[in-house]
């Protein structure tokens, strides 16, 4: 994550201010490890418009008077006096229209594709564990993986046999059975070698990921289904609403932005940035 550790020094920027209220650059520096970037002055520049933003929804908070009313989020952690001020001014001035069902279902028709069910593969493998960094073991586990793949070539039926002898894996013991996968259960190169294989087909080659190499078999693989309207409204309603939040927010921002005398940063054309 790129940051501006103590001590980096940056070129020699304007005071930010909001409305004639400075942004001490040392709150700069401390929000900026919250703003990745592949340059220190970019990282910088983002902490500062996510802090000038910041100060103006606070500052108009105060303006129209909004009470102060800081809860508790789902983690027990209690707002800051800030993010109560921004939450309840977003409240207040953001209105937006909430999905109805024929929205909904606009956007499912709109995106079927989206809303399926994922594959379930039924597979099967055989791991020589070894870690990239000791070349030395790494190359051991390869040809020992090699010699493996070229038996079970000429004799493929021998895979369970194989892999309760070589696997290092616990699923060895069931002749290298992983039973049911679906997406997300396995690393995305593992996941990757799995969707090309056929039913029955065994990897060409070892398949490197963290924990070593894979010689996998699929088994079978059940395709995904298309999910009905009914079991989706509810996500599909919640990512509208997201989206049409953040949307208005950012138009909302951008007003008060026009109206603002800001200093030390420039704010034109930016989108919405973090607040709270």
């Amino acid at each position: 994550m790129a940051c501006v550790e103590l001590g980096t020094e940056l070129p020699e920027r304007s005071p930010v201010s909001v409305n004639g209220v400075a942004i001490p650059h040392d709150a700069i520096a401390r929000e900026v490890q919250h703003h990745p970037a592949p340059k220190p002055i970019e990282a910088w520049q983002a902490a500062a418009r996510a802090l000038v933003v910041r100060e103006l929804l606070v500052q108009e908070a105060h303006r129209l008077g909004l009470d102060l009313a800081p809860r508790k989020g789902d983690s027990g952690q209690r707002e800051t006096e800030d993010e109560a001020l921004i939450r309840s001014l977003i409240e207040h001035e953001v209105v937006t229209p909430e999905p109805d069902e024929a929205d909904c279902r606009r956007y499912f028709e709109q995106n079927r594709r989206r809303f399926c069910s994922e594959p379930i593969y039924e597979a099967a493998h055989i791991l020589f564990a070894a870690w990239q960094g000791d070349a030395e073991a790494y190359a051991q586990a390869e040809r020992a993986a090699g010699l493996v793949l070229a038996e079970l070539k000429q004799q493929p039926e021998q895979f369970g046999d194989l892999a309760r002898t070589h696997s290092a894996c616990p699923s060895g013991a069931q002749s290298g059975n992983l039973g049911q996968i679906t997406a997300g259960q396995t690393t995305p190169e593992f996941e990757h070698a799995l969707a090309a294989l056929a039913p029955g087909a065994v990897s060409q080659a070892p398949v490197k990921t963290r924990y070593g190499l894979h010689i996998i078999r699929l088994d079978r693989m059940i395709e995904g289904t298309e999910l009905p309207f009914e079991a989706v409204a509810d996500s599909i309603a919640a990512y509208l609403r997201e989206n049409v939040m953040h949307r208005a927010t950012a138009q909302y921002i951008a007003r008060l932005v026009s109206k603002a005398e800001i200093a030390g940063i420039d704010l034109a054309g930016a989108e919405a940035h973090r607040v709270s």
